[in-house]
């Protein structure tokens, strides 16, 4: 698999809503990148521009990761 297909697959699965797959997408990544998904997600989820679909979606895996993640 290249970069790109992994990329795409780390989002499928971060805005899957699904805990799971957030979960065990988020786990492995390390803690800067983290750091930098949470991040993007808060962005995501409050900033204009964004489809309501993804909006909704970020939403979701931050309250997954709040909940299962430290």
């Amino acid at each position: 698999m290249n970069d790109l297909s992994n990329l795409e697959t780390l989002w499928e699965n971060l805005l899957s809503r699904q805990s799971e797959r957030v979960i065990l997408a988020f786990s492995c990544l390390a803690a800067e990148e983290q750091s930098e998904i949470v991040a993007h997600l808060q962005r995501m989820s409050s900033e204009a521009g964004w489809h309501s679909e993804q909006q909704k979606s970020a939403s979701a895996a931050l309250t997954i990761l709040k909940d299962n993640i430290e």
